[in-house]
């Protein structure tokens, strides 16, 4: 009998952390990965105030951690907080992924972007990037993510919409001369010639106002989608379908974002399938 043995390798933790954090449904997704390929981890939420933040990002990995997401309201103050920034966080601004690497340092990404593209080519698998411009509602946190995406994945034009016309003039100064910024009271308009439509705006939300914009310019080959997804199918997306446009809800790009991260933190790189939609649903 040998007289040595290797150590239990440690357990991977990983988590989100939030302010409020209560409704975040990245638990159940994470858990269903982890009983799904067998992987002996574990995935918590945590809620931490903005005074907090540095401290508890600096002794997670100490207590076995290998990474976290993040949520409102510390998307972009993890940015100063983190050794290492993908330049598509830079860019956005904002990071939802951490990865504690094992040299010490913390690594920010975003792949917000990444989860929006891969939620529209699996609800519109003939969308073509090239065929048109998008219509973009709303100019927060999330349309950077999108507008990042889109951009890389050769969309010629975005019209951007937004309630505070600065706002989307600050996409316009950040990301270049393919946004078109363009009044609130014409967002209606600018549907006409989108060949993708996309509310980046919580508009339409359970609690929030209704999205009021005109949707009679929405032609039968535009793609429709809602980042918003509660309730499931907003008013915008039912409209849409009535007019004939093919609409895809905002929960995959709930699932999609997570992939990077799990795979990162745990090894396996998870499918995003019908079970696990159903999963996040309960």
């Amino acid at each position: 009998m040998s007289g040595t043995s290797d150590a239990p390798a440690k357990i991977p933790l990983a988590g989100v952390i939030g302010s409020p954090i209560s409704h975040s449904k990245s638990p159940q997704l994470h858990r269903h990965w982890l009983n799904k390929y067998g992987v002996r981890g574990f995935y918590v939420p945590m809620d931490v105030s903005a005074r907090d933040l540095r401290d508890v990002l600096m002794t997670l990995p100490k207590a076995g951690f290998v990474g976290v997401n993040i949520t409102i309201p510390h998307k972009e103050a993890v940015l100063d907080i983190a050794d290492l920034v993908t330049d598509r966080a830079t860019l956005i601004g904002a990071a939802n992924t951490l990865i504690f690497r094992k040299d010490g340092k913390i690594h920010a990404d975003n792949t917000d972007g990444y989860g929006f593209i891969e939620n529209l080519r699996a609800g519109a698998p003939n969308w073509q990037p090239q065929t048109g411009p998008a219509a973009l509602l709303g100019a927060g946190g999330a349309a950077r993510a999108v507008i990042a995406s889109l951009l890389e994945a050769g969309v010629p034009e975005i019209m951007v919409a937004n309630r505070t016309r600065v706002r989307a003039e600050k996409l316009q100064a950040d990301f270049g001369n393919r946004i078109t910024v363009v009044d609130w009271v014409q967002a209606g308009n600018i549907m006409e010639d989108a060949s993708l439509v996309v509310n980046t705006s919580s508009l339409g939300m359970v609690g929030k106002p209704d999205l009021r914009v005109p949707l009679d310019g929405l032609q039968k080959t535009t793609v429709v989608t809602d980042l918003v997804y509660t309730p499931l199918k907003t008013r915008f997306l039912e409209v849409a379908e009535d007019r004939g446009c093919l609409a895809v809800d905002g929960l995959g790009m709930l699932l999609h974002q997570a992939v990077p991260g799990f795979e990162r933190w745990f090894g396996p790189r998870p499918d995003v399938d019908h079970e696990t939609r159903s999963v996040v649903l309960r």
